[in-house]
């Protein structure tokens, strides 16, 4: 039998869960955070909101300097989930994955992962579901799962 995972992560966390031979919740294998996104957050709720340009004499919000900061952190997130990965796929401790990310994370993973991760992934949802249960989450991404499990 084939071994599926699912990595559900944000630009903060990241969980890998393993569906289970039988059951109906998501078993987890593997969590990892960057500590810094929190306090990215933290500085970007309670810094100032953005420079300010004038052009015509009318002031306009422009997009923040954190806000550049925030995504290449994002990006190097992405780089740490993806690299893990891989390692994990070389050490074939799973065959097959799902992978549920915020969007913009997902798009930065998509970037970075490579062809043997990208191989295995069989299915990616764009959703930032990092704080769904593993039961809630295995009923979303395996529907069907539910019924063989009562079986």
């Amino acid at each position: 039998m084939k071994t599926t995972w699912v990595l559900v992560a944000d630009e903060a966390i990241a969980r890998i869960l393993e569906k289970p031979r039988k059951g109906s919740e998501l078993k987890p294998v593997e969590e990892f955070t960057d500590p810094d996104a929190h306090a990215r957050e933290r500085e970007l709720r309670n810094g100032p909101h953005g420079r300010r340009a004038s052009g015509n004499g009318n002031p306009q919000a422009t997009v923040s300097a954190s806000d550049s900061e925030r995504h290449q952190h994002a990006r190097v997130f992405a780089a740490r989930i993806a690299q893990r990965l891989l390692d994990l796929r070389r050490e074939k401790r799973y065959d097959e994955i799902h992978i549920v990310a915020a969007p913009r994370l997902l798009g930065y993973l998509r970037e970075e992962f490579h062809q043997e991760v990208s191989s295995a992934i069989v299915d990616s949802l764009d959703k930032d579901l990092i704080h769904e249960s593993n039961a809630d989450l295995m009923r979303r991404l395996f529907p069907t799962s539910r019924a063989t499990a009562t079986s």
